[in-house]
This record gives structure tokens, sequence and C-alpha cells, in this order.
């Protein structure tokens, strides 16, 4: 007989770990916190976001999401730009040095994903990519929101010509059911 609670602890474990290890390898690579390297990220997907909505997607209230902003416009990895159509807003834009080093953190964020999967052999990588993929669409329906979800996803990672992202197919599914 199967034990769900142990299943569950294991998988909090490994996400933990995961965690734990993948952002030690970022903020060493980057040389940014965690909410930074995040909101690099999440730039880097997609250029020309408000202050506000960049701290919406990372987390972060807005005075929160400014402080933030100003010190890595200080730091030389973003600048702000007047809004085309608002001159009250502002959007953000990475820098060459903030692109440089969003290449840094992704590849600091594959290192220990990859690593970690070495013990698994073909077949058992491509059942835990299913098995994830189910997980994470369940994740999306219980949160409703992919661009939290997947805030420090590698984008080209994820959707390729042999695969979709599974929480994208989900905002997606969710959004053609509402309307």
């Amino acid at each position: 007989m199967h034990d769900s609670a142990t299943t569950a602890n294991l998988l909090g474990a490994t996400a933990l770990a995961l965690t734990d290890v993948t952002l030690g390898n970022v903020t060493r690579a980057a040389g940014v916190n965690a909410r930074e390297a995040t909101a690099m990220v999440t730039l880097s997907a997609s250029p020309g976001l408000s202050v506000s909505e960049l701290g919406r997607r990372v987390g972060l209230t807005q005075s929160a999401a400014a402080r933030m902003v100003d010190g890595l416009e200080a730091d030389g990895l973003l600048t702000r730009e007047p809004h085309p159509f608002n001159r009250h807003w502002v959007t953000l834009s990475l820098t060459e040095t903030g692109w440089a080093t969003t290449r840094h953190i992704l590849g600091a964020r594959a290192a220990p994903l990859g690593g970690v999967l070495d013990c698994l052999d073909e077949g058992e990588q491509q059942t835990l990519s299913c098995l994830l993929a189910k997980l994470l669409t369940q994740l999306y329906k219980d949160t409703g929101n992919a661009k939290y979800i997947c805030r420090l996803c590698d984008e080209h990672a994820c959707v390729t010509e042999h695969s979709v992202c599974p929480v994208g197919e989900a905002e997606r599914q969710d959004k053609r059911q509402r309307g």
C-alpha cells in the first residue's frame, strides 16, 4: 500500500533542497539576491514592465519593488524609460550588463537542476517530466498565476519544438473555459 504522506514529505524535502542549492548558485553567480535575480529573469522574458507589475510578478509590494529597482538601476543592470502612452509611468529594461547577468543567473539555475537528474536514466527522466507537468498544472489551478509560478524559469528550456510549458497550457485552457 502506498503512503501519500511519505511521498508528500519526500516531495517537500526535494523541493526545499533544490530551492536552497539553486538559489545559492544563482545569488553567488550573479551577485544579486534571490528577488533581484527573479526580477531580472522576469524582465528578460517580459521587457517593458512597470515597477508595480514587476513587483506583483516577484511577490513584492510596489514600494519594495521600487527600492529593488533603484538598486538594480544603480548597479547598472536595468534602466527606466518613460512609458510611451502615459507620462506618469516608466517601463523597465535590462541593460547589456543586465542581460549578461541574467544569462549567468539562468546558467547557475540550470546546473544543480540538471545535475540532480543525472541519477535518473532517460526513461525515468521522461516519467518525471510528465509527473512534474501534472503537478505544475495542478499548482496553476490552485494559484491561477502563471507569471508567479514561472518567475525564475528559463522560457527557452520549457518551450521547444518538442514541448509546451504545462503552466502556460493550463493558463490558456483556463482562459478558454472562462470565456
